[in-house]
């Protein structure tokens, strides 16, 4: 499923060694399938969290490219897609009554009246992983997506993605945040959650905290360079 890691990297988490998080991962045993769709510029991101989301959920996958021909090719299996929810990418008209934290909505972006019922159906749920723009390339390249239920999140939480970059959106979370957020709340289960986290927490300490040391080069090497810069200094 994953290309050949470079020889400093884990083969697990697929992070640089210094900053690989297996320590902290703890399988969770979700009912409702994850499947995550990750834009191919996305894997080489330090900051991605659709691998540790895979390790996260045992019932996952991680599929890296453009376009597929269909959810059926994906799977191997037979598939409903009206039992699969997509995370929506596009507006959502604002009504009345206050937002739910998740919904269902239609082609224009208006809220369901069966939302809840459609939910508590799905069988799985699909994220794209990817910048804004990348994950609107995989929207726009699979068109079998709009076969899908779409759904719309309105997490009340701020990204841990904010102790490390800015984000362009006040709403914007990352992968492993967009998946746990929902799977916890389809399966009513709060610390899927908490527990889905822990190793993007370790993952932002490290990169807080700790950085790869230089590679120090073979003796005589150090010992031209020490030579080449004692003349650069009396030059």
């Amino acid at each position: 499923m994953h290309s050949a890691t470079a020889p400093d990297s884990c083969p697990n988490c697929l992070k640089p060694n210094h900053l690989c998080i297996c320590e902290a991962v703890q399988p969770i045993d979700n009912g409702v399938f994850l499947l995550i769709l990750q834009h191919p510029q996305e894997k080489r991101e330090n900051l991605g969290t659709a691998q540790i989301a895979h390790l996260q959920f045992a019932n996952s996958m991680v599929k890296v490219g453009l376009s597929w021909p269909g959810l059926k090719r994906i799977l191997g299996r037979e598939v409903d897609p009206k039992r699969w929810g997509v995370l929506y990418l596009g507006p959502v008209k604002e009504g009345g009554a206050p937002r739910a934290e998740v919904a269902v909505v239609d082609k224009n972006g208006q809220p369901l009246r069966d939302s809840a019922e459609i939910l508590e159906d799905l069988e799985g749920v699909i994220v794209l992983d990817g910048t804004w723009s990348q994950a609107k390339t995989l929207w726009w390249r699979n068109a079998w997506l709009l076969k899908c239920r779409r759904i719309v999140l309105n997490p009340q939480f701020r990204s841990l993605y904010g102790q490390a970059r800015k984000e362009p959106r006040r709403d914007s979370v990352s992968t492993l945040e967009a998946g746990a957020f929902l799977l916890s709340r389809l399966e009513g289960d709060q610390t899927i959650m908490d527990t889905a986290l822990k190793p993007f927490s370790l993952l932002l300490k490290k990169l807080r905290t700790r950085r790869p040391q230089p590679t120090q080069p073979p003796a005589g090497d150090a010992a031209e360079a020490e030579g080449e810069g004692e003349v650069g200094g009396e030059a």
